[in-house]
C-alpha cells in the first residue's frame, strides 16, 4: 500500500522543502486503518494518497501569506469609501463650467497603475536585478512587502489631507457649512497615486506568488484564493468602521465619522489604518522570514 502511494507522489527535488516536515501529522492521512474501508474499499473520504496531503501542505504554508493581504484590501477599500465621503466636501470645480465628482477620483488610481506598470518592468526590474541577479528582480514575496509599506504611506498621505481639511475648516468656522470648502478636490489626487502604486507590487505579487507556489493540481484555486483578500477587506473596513463608531460617539460625542465630516476626525481613522498597516508589515516580515519557497524563482 505505502509503495502504491509513494508512485503518487510527483513532485521533484525542486518543489520540496523542509517547510513541509513541520506538517508531519497530515501524514497520518496515509496511513490505512481498518476503518478506512467500507464495503471492503477503500474510501477516499477515510484514506489519502501521498499527494493529496502533499498538496494540502503547500497550501496550509500559502495561507499566512494569504491573510496578510486582507488587511492591504482594507486599505484599498478606502478609495471607494472614506476617500469619496472626504472628497464630497472639497471644491470639485475644474474651470467655470466643469466639476468632477469625488467618486471619479478613482480614475487617478488607474493612471497610476497605467504609470507604474511600465515603470516597474522597464526601469525597476532591470535595476533591481543588476543587484539580486533575478530575472524577476524581486522573489515575489519581497515585492509583496515593498506594496504593504506603500500602503502605509497612502492612510498617512489621507490622515495629512484630512488634518489640513480640517483647518480649513477652523480657520473658516465652516463646521456646519453644506456648501463645498475652499479647497480643491484635487488634493486627493496623491493618496490615490499612491494606492495605485500598492497594486502594482501587492496584487500583482500576489497574483503570481499563489500561481507559483501552488501545487500543479490547484493553481486555478490558488489564484482565485488571493482575490478573496479583497472581500475580505471589505468586510473588515466595515466591522472597523462599525467598532470605531460605536465606541467614538458614546456620551454624546460626534465620533470620528459622523454624518457631518466637518465635526468629526477622519484622520484619527486614517492613523488607525495606518497603524494597523504598519503591524501587519512587521507581522508580514515573521511570515516571508518563515516561507521557504517551493519552486526557482
Amino acid at each position: 500500500m505505502i509503495a502504491g502511494q509513494l508512485v503518487l507522489l510527483f513532485f521533484s527535488s525542486e518543489d520540496s522543502s523542509s517547510d513541509e516536515l513541520k506538517l508531519r501529522f497530515f501524514d497520518k492521512a496515509t496511513v490505512e486503518t481498518q476503518t478506512d474501508k467500507i464495503n471492503d474499499q477503500l474510501s477516499p473520504w477515510r484514506l489519502c494518497t501521498v499527494t493529496q496531503v502533499e498538496e494540502l501542505k503547500s497550501v496550509v504554508r500559502l495561507l499566512p501569506i494569504w491573510a496578510s493581504g486582507i488587511i492591504f484590501a482594507t486599505v484599498y477599500g478606502q478609495m471607494s469609501t472614506m476617500f469619496v465621503l472626504q472628497g464630497d466636501t472639497l471644491d470639485p470645480r475644474m474651470g467655470p463650467h466643469f466639476e468632477i465628482p469625488a467618486a471619479s477620483l478613482s480614475i487617478f488610481d488607474t493612471l497610476s497603475v497605467i504609470f507604474w506598470v511600465p515603470v516597474y518592468d522597464c526601469i525597476i526590474v532591470p535595476l533591481v536585478r543588476r543587484f539580486t541577479g533575478r530575472e524577476r528582480g524581486f522573489t515575489q514575496l519581497t515585492r509583496m512587502g515593498i506594496g504593504l509599506v506603500i500602503s502605509i504611506f497612502a492612510m498617512l498621505a489621507a490622515g495629512l489631507l484630512e488634518v489640513f481639511r480640517l483647518r480649513v475648516i477652523a480657520r473658516h468656522n465652516l463646521y456646519d457649512s453644506k456648501d463645498f470648502l475652499p479647497m480643491s478636490i484635487f488634493w486627493q489626487v496623491p493618496q490615490y497615486f499612491i494606492v495605485g502604486a500598492a497594486e502594482i507590487f501587492t496584487f500583482v505579487g500576489q497574483l503570481e506568488f499563489f500561481y507559483d507556489q501552488a501545487p500543479d493540481a490547484m493553481r486555478s484555486m490558488c489564484s482565485a484564493l488571493s482575490l478573496t483578500t479583497v472581500a475580505l477587506g471589505n468586510y473588515l473596513s466595515t466591522l472597523l468602521v462599525t467598532i470605531v463608531t460605536d465606541i467614538t460617539t458614546k456620551n454624546g460625542k460626534p465620533g470620528w465619522i459622523p454624518d457631518n465630516l466637518n465635526r468629526g476626525h477622519l484622520d484619527y481613522f486614517y492613523w488607525l489604518l495606518a497603524i494597523l498597516s504598519f503591524v501587519n508589515f512587521l507581522v508580514y516580515l515573521l511570515i516571508a522570514k518563515w516561507y521557504t519557497y517551493k519552486k526557482t524563482i
